[in-house]
Parts: C-alpha cells; structure tokens; sequence
C-alpha cells in the first residue's frame, strides 16, 4: 500500500513540476515542447533503470549508474545555461515564487519516515532527508509568497540554504550508507536500499536533480537583483 500511494504521489509531484517549470519558460511552444521531451526522456530512463533495479548498491553496476543520472541533468543544464544564452535567459525566466512553491512537494520527505518505520531504511539517511524535506516544504509556501511580494530576502537565502544541504546531506547519507557498494561507510540495517528501487528511486535520480537545478536558478536570481540593486553579494538587505 505505501508503493501505491508513495507511486501516485511522486509521479504526480514529477508531472505537475515538471509542467510548471517549462510552461513558466518564456520560450516559444515548440521549445516547451522539445524541453518536455527531453524531461520526459530523463524520466523514462530513470523508471527503466529502476525497474532492472540497476540502482542498487549491491550491483556492481549500481553506484556508477544512480551517480550518472542523478549527476547528468546536473552537469548538461549548467552546461547549456552556460554555453548558450537563450538556455540561460529561460531559465532565468521562471518566477522564483514558483520554483520555491513547487518545494511544497517535499513534505512528502514523511514517506522516508514511514519507509524506516517499516524497516525499509536504516541509519541516519531517512531521518537526514525525511525531516530536512519536511521542513522545506512546510516553509515552501511562505517563503513564495515573501518572494512574490518583492520582500524577506534573508529569508529567500536562508530557505535556499537549507533546501539546497538538505538534498546534499540526503545524496551523501544515501551513497555512504547504500549496502553493497564500494562507497558504503555506514551499516545500519538496510541503509539506503529501499531508496534504490522503484518507486523510490524516483526521488534521487528525478525529483533531486529537478529540486537541485531550481535551487541554483534561485540563487543567481537572487545574486542578479543584488547586482541590478547595486548591492555587494554579502549584504542582506
């Protein structure tokens, strides 16, 4: 019954967020659509290489495959935000009150709770990134409305902070304490396993990098106000 339901709510949380992202864009319709297939393409690849349980620390394939596709849409949208300044420009595009308010998803982080309740994940990964998502998401829907209104900047870069170590601390505590893997540190019972499967492989190879990204258009729009305000980068105002 958790599959189920854990199922339902993270294919709704990637369809609605990825939705929002690309139709925030200011592009044309033919980019939102090419940009939705190649969302689109990432997520089947993620749910197929979940399915073949290809994620799992035990493979030996395991740790080279969930660091790839949680590291490529990293490393490909920091690349052409670089490299091409329409990429840049619809990035930028995108309102920071609906990149902090899709946050809202991650109190969904109580799943992690539940699947350590259930012994399906041990050690410090599950607490780490259950209580960190929960309260991310719980102080999502303020902070977008502090950002909507032009106001509480400290609290944007706070909130930013905290969301962005969270999904760190969350990726670290889940490569370290995968079992079977050579980059295991931690051994607690069923460590990050349950996490590796589907549907809950969803959240790192999917839901992470998609938050990550959001997190980084945040702060270089926080860093661009400050230098259309004038203002040094370390100055809250």
């Amino acid at each position: 019954m958790l599959d189920f339901v854990g199922t339902v709510v993270l294919v709704t949380a990637i369809i609605v967020s990825i939705t929002a992202y690309v139709g925030a864009m200011p592009i044309a319709s033919s980019r939102r659509i090419a940009v939705s297939l190649i969302a689109g393409l990432w997520v089947g690849t993620a749910a197929a290489l979940g399915a073949a349980n290809m994620f799992l620390g035990s493979n030996p394939l395991g740790p080279p495959t969930i660091g790839s596709t949680i590291a490529a849409p990293l490393i490909l949208t920091a690349l052409a935000a670089w490299l091409f300044p329409a990429v840049r420009a619809a990035l930028a595009g995108i309102p920071m009150p609906l990149l902090i308010g899709v946050n809202t998803w991650r109190v969904g982080g109580a799943f992690f709770l539940l699947l350590a309740a259930a012994g399906r994940l041990g050690g410090p990964f599950p607490y780490s990134a259950g209580w960190g998502d929960i309260i991310t998401g719980l102080f999502a829907l303020p902070v977008a409305w502090l950002a909507w209104r032009g106001r509480g900047e400290a609290m944007i870069w706070a909130w930013n902070v905290f969301g962005t170590l969270d999904l760190v601390a969350a990726l670290v505590f889940g490569i370290t304490s995968a079992n079977g893997s050579p980059l295991q540190l931690i051994h607690a019972g069923a460590g990050s396993e349950g996490a590796q499967v589907l549907p809950w492989s969803l959240i790192p190879t999917v839901l992470v990098p998609m938050l990550l990204i959001s997190h980084g258009i945040v702060f270089a729009q926080l860093l661009a106000s400050r230098r259309s305000a004038g203002q040094p980068a370390g100055e809250l105002a």
